[in-house]
């Protein structure tokens, strides 16, 4: 079986969450990725817990870090340095989210790397950009950006998003770019830049609601579990739990009243277009809620689904795995560890590809399971 990225030499300085998360999807794709950590401590998400494991792993380190091998380098001791050093030498990828400046002043910067690795795709991931040295954390930079203001049911009473969703969307960015700088080296033999932050990964991901602002001038504000331009597309309550119901257009809505036995509302002047359900949202939200009472949601779902109306349970997460097993999605690889217990169950690679899928070689790695000698003695040999 041939790998996608076969052969590339990845550097991982990352650590936390939007870089690892970058560096394991690379992996999973064939890559082979250093990850380089502290001594003694490591990344941080190796003692962000509970929830552990049952031989005591944080879970959240072992959520993006798979497929990888883990050498712990002091960065300001001359002979870490020297093996970190050859590590940048070697590697088509870098990456590195510290604050802006910390790679330069290690002597392990962009512009040092490339005067003797000048092929080197060097991915630096900030909090605000390149210059700034405000510290980037995830709900930081939610309050910051924007989102918080469109998320929870009043905007006197802001809500993060319920997992790290900037530091999400900010590593599938670095991904991107990083395959696109790999590209560009296929073509031309030479290496660049990339540069991504989490500011900026959020306002691009703020999509319709920036789009809004900045072409229609309209601040957005939180709508609960509404839509600003779509209706009905919220949540209503039935009669054991939470349904969601995604109406994006003029036919579904008509098979959605016909389903629950009210077609009239269909041709109700105030619900017959979009644009008119959503100026009315409160009196519909109410007619349909009535309606809805009457069944629970998994009936819902079934009845509604058959005839084409988008709609769904507010599922738990365990409730969404079960469901992704039932569509045959296989969502979840169980990695073998015989050095340390049990195998160790992750979420599936979300790609598929035809001829070169994703892979799972490795679990989780322990820190320093590759010593700084065996690294060293690998990158003088080229193996």
């Amino acid at each position: 079986m041939t790998d996608a990225l076969g052969g590339l030499l990845v550097a991982d300085f990352g650590r936390v969450l939007a870089g690892p998360y970058a560096t394991m999807l690379l992996a999973d794709l064939g890559a082979e990725v250093v990850k380089v950590e502290r001594p003694e401590h490591g990344d941080d998400t190796r003692a962000w817990g509970p929830p552990w494991t049952a031989a005591g792993d944080a879970t959240y380190f072992r959520s993006v870090n798979r497929n990888k091998r883990s050498v712990a380098l002091d960065l300001r001791d001359a002979r870490d340095h020297a093996v970190a050093r050859r590590l940048v030498e070697r590697a088509d990828v870098v990456v590195e989210n510290f604050l802006p400046g910390t790679m330069d002043r290690l002597g392990l910067g962009y512009e040092q790397v490339r005067r003797t690795n000048p092929a080197v795709v060097y991915c630096s991931v900030t909090g605000f950009g390149r210059d700034s040295s405000l510290p980037g954390y995830d709900l930081l930079i939610q309050a910051v950006g924007g989102l918080m203001s469109v998320t929870g049911t009043d905007p006197t009473q802001p809500v993060k998003a319920g997992v790290a969703l900037v530091d999400v969307v900010t590593g599938l960015h670095a991904t991107v770019g990083i395959l696109a700088a790999l590209r560009h080296r296929d073509r031309t033999g030479q290496g660049q830049r990339v540069e991504v932050n989490l500011l900026s990964s959020l306002l691009s991901a703020l999509v319709n609601q920036a789009s809004g602002y900045l072409d229609g001038g309209v601040v957005p504000r939180a709508l609960g579990n509404r839509h600003p331009s779509i209706a009905p597309y919220e949540v209503f309550p039935t009669a054991d739990r939470p349904l969601v119901v995604a109406v994006g257009n003029d036919r579904q809505f008509q098979a959605l009243c016909t389903a629950l036995g009210a077609p009239s509302l269909a041709d109700d002047p105030r619900f017959r277009t979009n644009t008119a359900r959503v100026a009315h949202r409160e009196t519909l939200g109410a007619e349909l809620g009535r309606h809805l009472a009457t069944r629970t949601a998994d009936e819902w779902f079934g009845s509604l689904t058959a005839v084409g109306v988008p709609c769904g349970p507010v599922n738990d997460v365990a409730d969404a795995f079960a469901l992704a097993d039932r569509l045959g999605l296989d969502p979840v690889v169980e990695i073998p560890d015989p050095e340390h217990g049990p195998a160790s169950r992750q979420v599936a690679h979300p790609v598929r590809l035809s001829t070169s899928p994703p892979r799972y070689r490795n679990p989780p790695p322990r820190l320093g399971e590759l010593s700084a000698e065996a690294l060293a003695d690998r990158l003088d040999t080229g193996t």
